[in-house]
């Protein structure tokens, strides 16, 4: 794995566990609090970027995450901003990314162990 692949993955694994406490929330705050909606959206969108950059770099995504989906999901929230639903960004931000943080756990922990080994 090159360093630069190691580098975004661990960010997103930061952006994960960042999601994580929007969740830790509840639903019912979320939808009523445009703040975490924004923050939501912006963790987001780093997800779709680091995915992209991942795709570029060769990283293969594990069982249960596609690298095109965070891209077009990221996309969507960049240039259709004012057609965003909240549901489907909850169920984002509850479901599909906790998924994801499940699945790209051994990437992370190779990512780390990359990164640990030049120091």
């Amino acid at each position: 794995m090159q360093d630069r692949a190691a580098k975004e993955l661990l960010h997103v694994q930061g952006w994960l566990e960042r999601s994580a406490e929007i969740v830790a929330r509840g639903e019912e705050a979320y939808l009523s609090d445009a703040l975490l909606q924004e923050a939501g959206d912006s963790l987001m969108m780093k997800v779709g970027e680091a995915a992209n950059r991942l795709a570029k770099l060769d990283v293969l995504a594990p069982d249960g995450v596609e690298w095109a989906l965070a891209v077009a999901n990221r996309n969507f929230i960049i240039h259709q901003y004012d057609q965003i639903d909240r549901q489907l960004t909850w169920l984002t931000l509850s479901a599909d990314l906790p998924s994801w943080k499940s699945s790209l756990a051994s990437l992370f922990n190779k990512a780390r162990t990359v990164l640990n080994s030049e120091g």
